[in-house]
């Protein structure tokens, strides 16, 4: 995405690269939390801990909650993607082990969405049709599911925002005895406001494999969808 399109802001939590438009901003970002005042924090808030804050110990603030603690309870410091911020910041330990976790769907499964999976679409819930092939891949700017089929063929994009439900519609056991998705259902209001069910099968092939990756990406992306729309800062 191109450069005109962010800009830099300095905030009391650190300098972050955000959107201009909110509109075009990733689905999968997370605006900062305000800070919790200082006249409100007399003690750390882990509350394992509680210690009292004075000259000696002081108030620190986790980037991701907003909340303070002590200097002990707040010393993990990890990079922060989801808010956008450019250096690794300083998180409460509850947050840390939150960021921890998304990071690798920054560092690894938006990768496998954007490199895509090729699968037979139902359009329909009755499945009376063979469905026509499609790749479907994430598009750079994160915000929608394009599909790429043959000439001739196509299927409207999905808006990431516009997805009401993902669930997995098939699986197989692999030789661990894991469930791994072969199909999966995707909701979501389309074009003109309806809402469709698409259903999308693995195709056998050379990309079997990284289609089923692709959709245990996907259901990662779509949780990580419905807490950016939530309004709590809790982790």
């Amino acid at each position: 995405m191109a450069n005109s399109q962010k800009r830099l802001v300095k905030s009391r939590s650190g300098l972050r690269m955000v959107f201009v438009d909110e509109k075009i901003a990733s689905p999968f970002t997370k605006e900062e939390p305000p800070w919790v005042p200082d006249n409100d924090c007399s003690h750390c808030q882990n509350i394992e801990c509680q210690t009292k804050f004075d000259l000696l110990k002081r108030k620190h603030h986790c980037r991701r909650c907003g909340k303070c603690f002590c200097d002990s309870c707040s010393n993990n410091v990890i990079a922060l993607p989801r808010m956008c911020f450019i250096d690794p910041v300083r998180h409460c330990m509850s947050c840390f082990l939150v960021t921890k976790k998304e990071n690798e769907f920054f560092d690894r499964h938006i990768k496998n969405l954007i490199a895509g999976g090729r699968f037979r679409i139902h359009a329909d819930e009755s499945n009376t049709n063979p469905g026509k092939i499609f790749s479907c891949l994430l598009s750079s700017d994160h915000r929608n599911l394009n599909f790429e089929g043959d000439i001739g063929d196509t299927q409207e994009k999905i808006c990431i925002d516009k997805i009401d439900a993902v669930q997995i519609a098939a699986a197989e056991t692999d030789q661990q005895g894991n469930l791994i998705g072969t199909g999966i259902a995707i909701r979501y209001t389309n074009s003109i406001g309806n809402m469709v069910m698409l259903k999308m099968e693995v195709e056998n092939g050379s990309k079997r494999k990284q289609s089923m990756t692709w959709i245990a990406s996907m259901q990662k992306a779509f949780k990580l969808v419905q807490d950016s729309k939530s309004t709590g800062y809790d982790p």
